[in-house]
C-alpha cells in the first residue's frame, strides 16, 4: 500500500503528453495553450486619453483654452496642441502633439463653445503611453495555460485567431457490476442505478477532455475483457469504476494484467478510496477507481483531474487553503489519511458534510471542497486550522 502522494507522484511520471492542433479563437476556450503567444503590435498602439477632458499642454494649465477639435475614439488628431490651446477629447481617444495632460470634464469650466479653463489646482496625466501594457513580440500568454475568457481576450487584441493548443484526451468511462442499471431504468430490489459512470462524464468533460461511455460491464471475465479491449484501443485513459477490491467478483486488476497493463499501485492508505488502482500499457493508461461514488469522485479530483491536465501539458493547481473547524470532528481509526467533503459557514470556516459512508453522493452536493485528516489525526478540534482543497 502507498501513500496518497506517493500514487500521485508515479500517476503524473506516467502522463504521456497529447499532440496539438490549432483552433478558431472562439472554440479555444478551456483548451491548454500549445505554444506562446506573442504581441504582434505595441499596446496601446498610440497615446491615449485615460479620461473624457481636454488635452492640453500643463504649462497652460492656468490659463483659458480654446477648443481647436473634438477627438472620439477612432478620430486621428488633425491639429498640433499650441500655447493656451486644447482639444475636447473621448476616453480611449488620440491624443494630439503639443498635449501633455488631460484635464478631466469635471475640473472644467465652459466659458463659451471654443474656451474653456482648469478649476483644479492641478492634474495627473490622465494619459496611456504607448507601449505601456504590451509592445511588439512581448510573450502575452505562455505554452501550458488553459484559456479562460480572459486569455481569449487577450488573444484577440494581439490577432491570434487561430491558437495552437493541445489535443483532448480520449478517456473511456466503464462501469462493472450484476448490481448496476442505467438511471433510465427501475432497480429490482437488487439492483442500484449507476451514478459513478455519469459523474465521471461529467469530471472528464469538466477537465476538457472527451469522454466515451462504454455501458455497464457484467461480473465475468468474459463481459469485462471484451469491454476493457475496445475502450483501450479506442482511448488514451481507460477510467473503470468498481471491481477493484478484495472480493471473488472484482476482475478489474485481473482484466488489466491480462490486456498488458503494468499495474502500478493496487491500494493507497487513503480514506475514501483505498483499492484504486493504476497501470499503464503501450495502448493507455488505466485507472480503477472504487464503486462508491464519493471514493470515485474523491480519487477523479486527486489523482485523475491532475493526470488529465498533464497529458494536456498542464499543471493543475487547485486552490488550498488553511481554514479554521467550524466543529470538532472526530473518527475511529486513524490508520489512513482522510478527505472528507465540507460546506464552508458565513464566517469562513470548515463545516463537515453529512456523511454516511462514501455511497452516500449526497454528501459531496453541497461540498465546497475536500479537507484533509492526516495519518495517526483522529481528532481535529474546533477553531484549529486544516488543510482544505477547493472543488
Amino acid at each position: 500500500m502507498i501513500t496518497q502522494q506517493e500514487a500521485y507522484e508515479t500517476m503524473m511520471s506516467e502522463a504521456r503528453p497529447m499532440g496539438s492542433e490549432r483552433v478558431g479563437l472562439d472554440d479555444a476556450l478551456g483548451r491548454v495553450l500549445a505554444e506562446d503567444v506573442r504581441s504582434d503590435m505595441d499596446m496601446p498602439p498610440f497615446i491615449k486619453s485615460a479620461m473624457d477632458g481636454y488635452a492640453c499642454r500643463r504649462k497652460d494649465l492656468a490659463n483659458k483654452l480654446k477648443v481647436v477639435e473634438v477627438l472620439k475614439a477612432g478620430a486621428v488628431p488633425g491639429k498640433t496642441i499650441a500655447t493656451n490651446e486644447c482639444a475636447k477629447i473621448m476616453t480611449g481617444g488620440m491624443v494630439p502633439e503639443g498635449a501633455d495632460c488631460v484635464i478631466v470634464v469635471e475640473e472644467v469650466n465652459v466659458l463659451d463653445t471654443d474656451t474653456v479653463q482648469f478649476n483644479g489646482e492641478s492634474t495627473r496625466d490622465n494619459v496611456c503611453q504607448k507601449g505601456e501594457d504590451m509592445q511588439v513580440d512581448d510573450v502575452v500568454l505562455t505554452a501550458g495555460i488553459r484559456l479562460g475568457p480572459q486569455h481569449i481576450a487577450m488573444m484577440a487584441s494581439v490577432g491570434c485567431v487561430s491558437p495552437q493548443v493541445v489535443c483532448r484526451p480520449r478517456v473511456g468511462i466503464l462501469a462493472t457490476g450484476d448490481e448496476l442499471v442505467e438511471p433510465d431504468v427501475i432497480p429490482d430490489v437488487s439492483q442500484i442505478r449507476t451514478s459513478n459512470s455519469h459523474q465521471l462524464i461529467a469530471q472528464v468533460r469538466a477537465c476538457g477532455a472527451i469522454p466515451t461511455y462504454y455501458g455497464i460491464a457484467r461480473d465475468t471475465k468474459e463481459s469485462l475483457d471484451a469491454a476493457v479491449k475496445t475502450a483501450m484501443s479506442d482511448c488514451d485513459l481507460v477510467l473503470l469504476t468498481g471491481g477493484v477490491s478484495m472480493g471473488d467478483l472484482d476482475l478489474v486488476p485481473g482484466i488489466m494484467k491480462a490486456n498488458k497493463v503494468n499495474i502500478l499501485f493496487e491500494e493507497i492508505a487513503v480514506q475514501p478510496g483505498k483499492p484504486t488502482t493504476f497501470g499503464v500499457s503501450e495502448e493507455a493508461a488505466c485507472v480503477g477507481l472504487p464503486g462508491s461514488p464519493v471514493a470515485a469522485f474523491t480519487q477523479f479530483e486527486l489523482l485523475v483531474k491532475p493526470f488529465i491536465f498533464s497529458m494536456m501539458w498542464h499543471e493543475y493547481r487547485p486552490g488550498h487553503l488553511r481554514l479554521p473547524m467550524a466543529e470538532n470532528r472526530t473518527r475511529a481509526r486513524a490508520l489512513r489519511e482522510n478527505w472528507f467533503p465540507f460546506k464552508l459557514t458565513d464566517d469562513g470556516a470548515v463545516l463537515p458534510c453529512e456523511f454516511h459512508g462514501s455511497a452516500h453522493v449526497e454528501s459531496i452536493c453541497e461540498a465546497y471542497g475536500l479537507a484533509h485528516m492526516p495519518v495517526g489525526m483522529s481528532t481535529i478540534e474546533a477553531g484549529a486550522l486544516v488543510s482544505v482543497r477547493i472543488l
